[in-house]
């Protein structure tokens, strides 16, 4: 870094605006995609689903909220783990406290994990979260919209995740969204994994703003600097 190059005003004016011309070519070419993922064709929920929620047993139409779309985060939090998924916490502190503000525009969000709901509900407790967060572990929804398989799946070839077969896997972090129409039909419309969940941490756009940007070049793997917010020695 302290290689790095250091020049007058009028020239760092004249390299911004440069970028800037870039900025803008891809924030018009991101409206774009955005759009072409809204206009994706939908697929009908079929099966029914029951979670168990802080309000007892919630089906998938009770998630709404009362509100047209719902936006569900599938955490990582198998039913035998005692803690959750470091990186999906991180994703967690992200989006705690925004449901708010989308059940002003008719969006519900809620957060779906296997793990049973007290586990569930004394991991937000520990982390100080405030969001919706319901156990899956009665039903097959983290198995069909492809977050968690079993080792059948994995071991004849029928498990997927972000659009392609895998060798292993047991939990997978994701965003599923889904539509409900005025006479209580419910689509699914959309679904990310893997580096598409990248636009929906505020931190890492944060991080890729500095100069050293996500600085994760030389670790083991990306996230091996993380920790829970509550854990890092400092």
């Amino acid at each position: 870094m302290t290689n790095h190059p250091v020049v007058s005003q009028a020239e760092w004016l004249a390299a911004r605006r440069e970028l800037l011309a870039k900025e803008k070519e891809f924030t018009h070419l991101r409206d774009q995609l955005s759009q072409q993922r809204r206009d994706l064709p939908w697929e009908r929920v079929e099966k029914e689903y029951v979670f168990d929620g802080p309000n007892g047993k919630e089906t998938l139409a009770d998630l709404f909220d009362g509100k047209g779309q719902l936006v569900v985060y599938h955490f990582m939090f198998g039913p035998d783990w005692e803690e959750g998924c470091p990186s999906c916490s991180f994703w967690a502190d992200n989006y705690s406290g925004i449901p708010a503000h989308l059940a002003h525009r008719d969006v519900a969000h809620v957060t779906i994990s296997r793990a049973p709901l007290a586990k569930l509900e004394g991991w937000k407790q520990r982390m100080g979260w405030d969001f919706k967060w319901v156990s899956s572990y009665g039903n097959d929804f983290n198995f069909d919209y492809h977050v968690s398989f079993t080792p059948q799946q994995i071991e004849s070839g029928a498990a997927m995740y972000n659009y392609q077969t895998i060798q292993e896997g047991g939990e997978s972090p994701g965003i599923s969204v889904f539509y409900k129409d005025d006479d209580g039909a419910i689509y699914h419309t959309y679904s990310t994994y893997a580096r598409g969940l990248d636009m929906l941490n505020v931190a890492y756009h944060y991080l890729d703003l500095v100069p050293k940007g996500r600085d994760e070049e030389n670790l083991p793997w990306p996230m091996a600097w993380l920790h829970y917010h509550d854990s890092y020695e400092d």
